[in-house]
C-alpha cells in the first residue's frame, strides 16, 4: 500500500505587531464619519449646540466631527472644551460662556482655556449681569438699566454722580415690576396696587413664585431682599452726602433683587421637576428643539426627556411695557 507523502509545512508569517525585524506598520486614521462610533460618553444635547454655534460662526464649514475633551471647573461655572473638526480646519471650543480658537494658532488646549478663561474674566470686570443668559433676557430691560448703573459707579467721585446711580437703581427696581407683574397675583376682592408701588407687587410676585409651605424661606427671603435695597435705593437717590461706598451698597442690593427674583421667576415658569422621574437623578437640564422652537427638559444621566410638556421659551423677550422711563 502506498504511503501517503506529508504536505510541507505551511510557511508562517509573522504578525506585523510581533515581528522585531525593525519595520513596523501603522494603521490609517480612521475616516471622520466613523470616529463618532467610539465614543463612549456622548451628551447630545451639548453636540447639537457646539455643533450649532460652530456652524453659525462660520458660515463657509460644516462640522464633521466634534468630542468634548475635557471639563474645567471655574468657581461656580463648568467650562466644557471641545475639539471640532470641519470641512476646512479644527478648533477649540470653549463653552460657558461660549468661543471657538483655531487649532493652528491655538495649538495647547490647556493654553486656550487659561486665555478663554482670561477673556470672560476681563469681560466681566466690566459689569456684565452675574447671571445667566435666560435670566438677562427674561429681565433685559432691567439687567441694562443695572448694566449702566454699575458701568457709572466705576467713574463716579460726586455727591451728584452717586444720586444717579441711585436713581438709575430705583427705575431698575421698577422696570423689574413692570416685566414681572401681573393682574392674576392680586388676591380676590383686593384692587391691584399702583405700577410704581415696589413694596406691595414685591410682595406679591414672591408669593407668586415661591409658593406653598415648602417655600416659606425662599418666599420670606425674597420679600426681605426687596424691603431692604427698596428704601435704600430712594435714600441714595436724594442725600446730598452720598459716597462710593453708599452707591456700591445701592447697586449690590439692586443686583441681590434682581438675581433672586429673577431665579425664582423662571424656575416656576419652567416648570421643571427637581429630580428625573426615572431615575431621581438631579442632574437636568433644558435642551433647544430647534424643530419646534422650544425647550424641553432632558436628564443627563438616563436621557429621559419629557417630550409632551416643553418648557416655553425662556428667550422670547417679554411684551413690552407701556411707556419706557427715561
Amino acid at each position: 500500500m502506498a504511503r501517503r507523502q506529508k504536505r510541507p509545512p505551511r510557511k508562517r508569517i509573522p504578525s506585523p505587531l510581533l515581528n522585531d525585524s525593525g519595520e513596523h506598520t501603522f494603521p490609517k486614521p480612521l475616516p471622520e464619519r466613523l470616529l463618532a462610533d467610539f465614543l463612549i460618553t456622548r451628551p447630545k444635547h451639548e453636540e447639537r449646540y457646539v455643533r450649532e454655534y460652530v456652524e453659525s460662526q462660520i458660515t463657509s464649514e460644516k462640522v464633521t466631527h466634534l468630542e468634548k475633551i475635557k471639563t474645567e471647573h471655574l468657581r461656580t461655572r463648568a467650562l466644557g472644551a471641545w475639539d471640532v473638526r470641519t470641512t476646512r480646519d479644527r478648533y477649540w471650543v470653549i463653552t460657558n460662556p461660549t468661543n471657538l480658537y483655531s487649532q493652528k494658532h491655538f495649538p495647547s488646549l490647556d493654553f486656550t482655556i487659561s486665555f478663554h478663561i482670561g477673556v470672560i474674566e476681563r469681560v466681566f470686570a466690566r459689569q456684565a449681569p452675574p447671571v445667566p443668559e435666560e435670566q438677562q433676557r427674561r429681565l433685559s430691560q432691567a439687567w441694562r438699566r443695572w448694566t449702566q448703573a454699575a458701568a457709572a459707579l466705576d467713574h463716579a467721585n460726586e455727591a451728584e454722580e452717586f444720586q444717579a446711580i441711585g436713581m438709575r437703581c430705583r427705575e431698575c427696581l421698577l422696570d423689574f415690576i413692570a416685566a414681572t407683574a401681573k393682574d392674576e397675583m392680586v388676591p380676590a376682592g383686593q384692587e391691584p396696587p399702583k405700577r410704581g408701588d415696589f413694596l406691595q407687587w414685591s410682595e406679591l410676585i414672591a408669593n407668586a413664585v415661591a409658593r406653598g409651605s415648602s417655600a416659606e424661606r425662599v418666599r420670606h427671603y425674597l420679600k426681605g431682599i426687596a424691603e431692604s435695597a427698596w428704601p435704600l435705593v430712594n435714600w441714595l437717590t436724594h442725600t446730598k452726602d452720598a459716597v462710593l461706598a453708599d452707591g456700591v451698597l445701592a447697586v449690590d442690593a439692586t443686583q441681590y433683587v434682581l438675581a433672586a427674583f429673577g431665579a425664582a421667576i423662571i424656575r416656576r415658569e419652567r416648570g421643571v421637576p427637581e429630580r428625573c422621574p426615572r431615575c431621581s437623578s438631579y442632574r437636568l437640564s433644558s435642551d433647544y428643539r430647534a424643530d419646534r422652537s422650544v425647550y424641553v427638559t432632558l436628564c443627563e444621566s438616563c436621557d429621559w426627556t419629557d417630550e409632551k410638556d416643553p418648557i416655553i421659551d425662556l428667550f422670547k423677550s417679554p411684551p413690552p411695557s407701556t411707556g419706557d422711563r427715561p
